[in-house]
């Protein structure tokens, strides 16, 4: 019988609204910078929400050389980047590491929506003459192609491909990661989520489907997960990676850990396209699949980072679920949703998120949830409002929920030899 291995985090990088690394995305997060501003990418007066969470003073040729920026979707070159710093955090490169035996599981949502929209804008302004299509439209729009970008950069040669599954995009990579380590396929994993979905029909759709708020006039307080007042999530864009590695591998090259990898909860509602299931059912088996899978007990966990969308839908039903797996210990947990200052990053939400919840428990400090004044009626949890919390935290889920059901918890905890 195979023996299950131990996986631990050793490095991380970050593109947000809140910062363009993973350590200032880390020091805005604790000290509740709201990312939020009105639309700068196109002229939103046609639309019905006219702000968004934009990644700000972002500089691709720090990463990317002139040539290749301009057969790069915006989610391949945030992928790139915090790729990039993650590889570099780990100092993975620095060892004697067998290629062959690294891999990239990388995901997005949506993938190229600007490079298609641009195209299609090219093609149906010009009497639709298909030889106006760039030959790179294909290689710049997929969403796998950020997977096979890293691939090639870092000369990765073991399991590359991207998952999709909307929101929980960027878990489900990093839950696959972990699998593939765990089984021994690996040691090392890049993985994480990209997403650069602010673009004239990205919000249209999401306008069109009434899932945006609308408060223009007071679009700083709009993204408020829990709140009794919120109409509606906010959408953002960027990136997360971390590198995921077997625990030995690690330790023989003396790297850096951060935390451990200790479970997973993959589950499906099988109810609605968008609309979770009324009791949370998907989420509870997610979050209790997870716990077992770390083979610990519900009481064991010290903080929730939360999918918190901001949306009715979501904040009742994720408490709810939050409520049946923990019982009373879920009165004496803490919850946020980092939302409130990153907005929706869609299929990199997983991503930014997992590392928002290994910083939490490699620093014992847990991130707010800014604009909560008036916790919705059943939003009775500690929800960290407002201001960072000093607390132990040895262990930690990050949950993940998305379009057609789909449900991703990830545990993790401190590191123990």
């Amino acid at each position: 019988m195979r023996q299950t291995k131990r996986v631990v985090v050793t490095g991380m990088g970050a593109v947000t609204p809140i910062g363009n690394t993973a350590v200032a995305f880390w020091e805005n997060l604790i000290k509740g910078v709201n990312g939020v501003g009105l639309l700068t990418k196109f002229d939103p007066t046609k639309f019905d929400t006219k702000f968004a969470f934009e990644v700000k003073n972002f500089d691709a040729s720090l990463y990317i050389d002139k040539k290749s920026v301009r057969r790069l979707d915006l989610f391949s070159q945030y992928a790139i980047a915090s790729a990039e710093q993650a590889v570099q955090d780990s100092k993975i490169l620095e060892s004697n590491l067998n290629r062959e035996r690294a891999g990239v599981i990388f995901g997005s949502g949506i993938g190229g929506v600007q490079a298609f929209q641009d195209q299609c804008e090219l093609y149906f302004r010009d009497s639709r003459n298909p030889q106006l299509i760039s030959p790179f439209l294909i290689t710049t729009m997929i969403a796998d192609i950020a997977a096979g970008h890293l691939s090639i950069r870092f000369g990765f040669k073991g399991p590359n491909y991207c998952t999709v599954s909307a929101c929980a995009t960027g878990s489900h990579a990093i839950a696959d990661a972990f699998m593939t380590i765990q089984r021994g396929s690996a040691d090392v994993i890049l993985c994480g989520g990209a997403e650069a979905p602010l673009t004239e029909i990205g919000m249209a759709g999401f306008n069109s489907m009434r899932a945006l708020s609308v408060w223009n006039d007071r679009y700083q307080e709009a993204c408020r997960p829990f709140d009794k007042d919120r109409n509606g999530f906010v959408m953002g864009e960027g990136a997360g990676t971390l590198v995921l590695e077997e625990l030995e591998h690690a330790l023989n090259r003396g790297a850096k850990i951060y935390a451990e990898m200790a479970g997973i909860g993959l589950t499906g509602d099988a109810h609605h396209i968008t609309a979770p299931e009324p009791e949370g059912n998907g989420a509870v088996r997610a979050m209790k699949i997870a716990v077992e899978d770390a083979e610990l007990q519900p009481t064991d966990v010290d903080y929730i980072n939360a999918h918190g969308t901001s949306t009715p839908y979501n904040d009742i039903t994720e408490t709810k679920a939050i409520k049946t797996v923990f019982g009373d210990h879920a009165y004496h947990m803490t919850i946020s949703s980092i939302k409130s200052m990153t907005g929706h990053l869609l299929g990199a939400a997983g991503g930014v998120e997992a590392i928002a919840t290994v910083l939490a428990v490699q620093n014992d400090i847990i991130p707010p949830t800014i604009n909560l004044d008036h916790p919705d009626e059943g939003c009775d949890l500690d929800y960290c409002p407002h201001a960072a919390k000093s607390k132990t935290v040895n262990v930690a889920i990050s949950n993940t929920f998305g379009f057609g059901g789909h449900n991703a918890s990830l545990l993790f905890k401190k590191f123990k030899a």
